[in-house]
């Protein structure tokens, strides 16, 4: 029984579901402590949870979103307090993808809800159409026409375009990829210790 859990685990390798769970975070709410504590909130209930994933149902990663997505609705209906200030890192490692990131953050904040979903879901969470559908009870082709919609949408907030309306068809009949938000790296466990020692949310040491 111990054997089949084991291989079942779908904590056994954090660090890619870490950055893939804080990507979509990030792409929901916009980094910071708050999208680093959401994270850590995540894996938290992952860890005391973790007995219950069914991998029948679904991937790790698409387990670890649903827990996330629940995290996000948690924290968007508590009271807001003034955020920290974000953590400084190196001149070179900030300035060089700043300006990007917070344009693409920019755009995507002026989403709609759906839309938001949408894009954090494919580009932060790297989930597949598919993913996407069994995730959100919807049909895959469903999915992607909502992607085509939302990436339209983005590419006209980020070219400062006329935005089309949410029950109009895109813009633009044949839009690329949205440039993913550059994502610096979530704080991980700490590899030398317990697998169960992440970091609780406004506990990690600051530098």
């Amino acid at each position: 029984m111990r054997n089949r859990f084991l291989s079942q685990d779908p904590l056994q390798d954090t660090e890619p579901l870490i950055r893939r769970v804080y990507s979509y975070v990030a792409y929901t709410i916009g980094h910071g402590p708050e999208a680093e504590d959401i994270t850590s909130e995540t894996f938290a209930r992952a860890l005391r949870y973790r007995d219950t994933y069914d991998p029948a149902r679904g991937t790790p990663v698409t387990w670890l979103i649903g827990i996330a997505r629940r995290c996000v609705y948690e924290a968007a209906a508590e009271p807001r307090s003034v955020s920290d200030p974000p953590d400084s890192a190196g001149p070179s490692d900030m300035a060089a993808d700043a300006d990007e990131r917070l344009t693409v953050q920019a755009a995507v904040s002026r989403l709609g809800e759906r839309d938001r979903e949408l894009i954090a879901l494919r580009y932060g969470a790297d989930l597949t159409a598919k993913q996407i559908a069994q995730r959100l009870e919807l049909s895959t082709s469903a999915v992607e026409v909502g992607l085509h919609r939302a990436r339209s949408r983005l590419r006209a907030i980020m070219e400062d375009q006329p935005q089309a309306g949410p029950d109009e068809s895109p813009a633009e009949p044949h839009v690329r990829n949205v440039v993913p938000i550059p994502v610096r790296r979530a704080r991980r466990p700490n590899e030398g210790k317990n697998s169960d020692a992440i970091l609780e949310p406004r506990q990690r040491p600051r530098s």
